[in-house]
């Protein structure tokens, strides 16, 4: 047994162990660890987005124990094993990799991706997008829906269609926002939000990391705004903020 093997034998052990004599172990259920997971899934988003390997090192570990957690939860209820969870998706990424371990050819990563969702059809999936989680926040969402539609052909050719979508979808809310009526923007608002998310695909940009990049810099400078201030932000004018704001771009 290599040592990888022997680490992850360790924590199926521990977790046996503490799930048999914690008291606090002994008490979690499915439900009471959900929240915690993704409270631990956030925590490596974080480290990956600082780039933090130490961190992801850490993060990777606790997710870790939750899943064999599940997993010993799953064998206490009969319901599966953690040895059956590891083979089914061994026997999964061998039957989704065909170019790997058949014969089928590829020329590209979309290729791989087309196959994929070929594949998993034949596996007995009634849409293409199934498999999309309900619970995903809603940019995540949306790049992942036009990922999966994508490859069966129901795309733009190119980013330059794309980009007039845009353009009309920002239209269409202007003119929603001119009739006052909120059911209507908000459906327009979201019809354009998901036209800038389909573009961020045709230029290879991660709208999530963009985002949360544009998030980070706004902190950075408020902040300044904040620790260089030299009265309460309440008493100041929105053009003494914003002096200092422009102050903050060389900076930080």
């Amino acid at each position: 047994m290599d040592n990888t093997a022997k680490a992850f034998t360790r924590l199926v052990d521990i977790m046996d162990e503490l799930r048999e004599q914690c008291p606090w172990d002994k008490k979690q259920t499915i439900h009471t660890l959900r929240k915690l997971t993704i409270e631990e899934m956030y925590e490596l988003v974080d480290a990956i987005s600082n780039d933090d390997y130490e961190g992801i090192k850490e993060e990777i570990g606790d997710i870790f124990l939750h899943l064999v957690f599940y997993a010993r939860i799953g064998k206490e209820k009969k319901a599966f094993t953690l040895e059956e969870s590891l083979n089914a998706i061994c026997d999964k990424l061998i039957n989704r990799h065909p170019h790997i371990y058949g014969d089928t050819e590829v020329n590209s990563d979309e290729d791989v991706k087309k196959n994929w969702e070929q594949i998993k059809l034949a596996e007995g999936k009634k849409s293409v997008l199934e498999g999309v989680p309900l619970a995903l926040p809603a940019m995540i969402k949306a790049y992942r829906l036009q990922e999966k539609t994508a490859t069966v052909g129901f795309e733009w050719e190119d980013k330059d269609q794309v980009w007039e979508k845009v353009i009309e979808e920002q239209e269409e809310l202007l003119e929603a926002v001119a009739t006052g009526d909120q059911d209507h923007m908000e459906e327009e608002l979201g019809d354009y939000i998901f036209s800038i998310i389909n573009y961020s695909r045709f230029i290879n940009v991660d709208p999530e990391g963009a985002l949360e990049r544009v998030n980070k810099k706004f902190k950075r400078r408020f902040e300044y705004i904040e620790g260089h201030a030299s009265k309460p932000l309440s008493e100041m004018t929105l053009g003494e903020m914003d002096a200092l704001w422009n102050e903050s771009k060389a900076i930080v």
